[in-house]
């Protein structure tokens, strides 16, 4: 399955490169496809590119998904046992 997630530019790198943030963990991505990007601005990452710059309250919304999905998820394996 492939999934695009939102991910913040913490840093801004040569080379059309840039640090991002996904949930506490950082990773360097190509921001060659999306100009005018800015430290703080959260894009839509896919296989180590950024697609496109994404809404901020877009951004915290689906995150928030993912860690209500993560939680269920989580409940679901601990109601199936061992």
């Amino acid at each position: 399955m492939c999934l695009a997630i939102p991910a913040q530019i913490v840093a801004l790198l040569p080379d059309a490169m840039a640090t991002v943030d996904l949930g506490g963990v950082r990773k360097d991505i190509s921001v060659v496809l999306v100009d005018g990007l800015a430290v703080g601005d959260y894009v839509i990452l896919h296989t180590g590119f950024a697609l496109s710059r994404l809404d901020p309250e877009e951004a915290l919304r689906t995150l928030e998904l993912f860690a209500e999905m993560g939680t269920l998820a989580e409940a679901q394996r601990e109601l199936a046992g061992p």
